[in-house]
């Protein structure tokens, strides 16, 4: 459904501080974008080998560019194969978003995004009635999970992807690990969702976070600068995650209508979600890029725990904004 590398660049506004505060921090590439990971501390840590070990059972678990994978392996017709717990709770997750979105988060589009050019399989020459065919394997109602720990599809057509919820799942993971470690401080971003954790204690601010501007292509230009303190943030926008046709010239664009089965070209630019967990904020902002915005305020209004702020066109083709009132008292101003 969405968006395997990076979409909001993040600005950490950090400071100097306390000679006995340590300021932390891993770095390097996972799940195919980049990961940033600050952590305050009384002395120097390095939890490397640590969140190493997170990407590698969460790769190992869902990642449908790996060929070994779990979920590869449930795609390709292994109906034996028992799911761990982040598999699990991934799922979970799932569920609870797919209803609360109308629908319009479905991680069960993979035949869709193969189709279309956005995953790990076959790129198809569609046609409405190739789209139509397809719309008959994407259905959450379609899959189950047994009470054994494995996955039922009504067809082998099936596939799942995980990619709109995985990224933010795998940040909270992180964590947790941090909270086992003791840590009560902490920045953990990977390709642009983030989860912040009390304060930045060494320049006694709260963590500050920035959101590209979806309407540069070139380079980066932050549009809003927010700050986070015990909550998480996903971005999602169709502006760096694309495909031109090299025959037609025609833009397809990575979010997928499960209702549909079209990619996405709307008015909605760019989303941002603030929500307790960034699995739950990750799934929304790819919902939210699929929905009309009459829809998106129309789920926000049944949900107090969600924050979000999203960039559109309006009718006459002007840039606007619309914050709910918790993500407007976050902006910095």
């Amino acid at each position: 459904m969405k968006k395997i590398v990076s979409i909001a660049f993040l600005v950490l506004v950090l400071g100097c501080g306390p000679r006995d505060l340590v300021k932390n921090q891993n770095w390097g590439n996972a799940l195919g974008t980049t990961y940033s990971i600050i952590y305050i501390a009384d002395e120097p840590l390095d939890y490397q080998q640590e969140i190493d070990s997170v990407f590698q059972v969460l790769n190992q678990s869902m990642s449908t560019y790996i060929p070994t994978s779990d979920i590869s392996k449930i795609n390709e017709g292994d109906t034996t194969i028992v799911v761990d717990d982040m598999f699990r709770e991934v799922f979970t997750v799932s569920t609870k978003v797919h209803e609360a979105s109308n629908g319009y988060f479905d991680p069960t589009v993979g035949v869709l995004a193969n189709a279309w050019g956005f995953g790990p399989g076959e790129q198809l020459e569609l046609d409405s009635l190739r789209v139509d065919s397809l719309l008959q394997y994407v259905g959450w109602d379609k899959v189950k999970m047994n009470a054994d720990n494995t996955i039922s599809r009504t067809s082998p057509s099936i596939r799942f992807d995980f990619n709109a919820v995985a990224k933010g799942y795998a940040i909270d993971r992180l964590g947790a690990l941090l909270d086992q470690k003791g840590i009560t401080d902490y920045l953990v971003e990977v390709g642009g969702e983030v989860l912040a954790k009390g304060t930045n204690r060494i320049s006694g601010n709260q963590w500050t976070v920035g959101i590209d501007d979806p309407q540069v292509e070139t380079g980066r230009q932050l549009k809003r600068i927010v700050t986070l303190k015990d909550k998480a943030m996903a971005s999602s926008g169709n502006y760096r995650k694309f495909r031109v046709d090299p025959e037609t010239g025609e833009k397809y664009v990575h979010t997928i209508n499960p209702k549909t089965g079209y990619t996405k070209n709307s008015s909605i630019l760019a989303t941002s979600v603030v929500a307790k967990t960034c699995a739950v904020a990750d799934a929304f902002a790819t919902s939210f890029m699929a929905m009309d915005l009459e829809a998106s305020k129309e789920v926000l209004s049944k949900h107090d725990e969600l924050e979000a702020y999203i960039i559109y066109l309006d009718e006459n083709g002007y840039t606007q904004e619309f914050f709910t009132e918790g993500f407007a008292a976050l902006v910095k101003q």
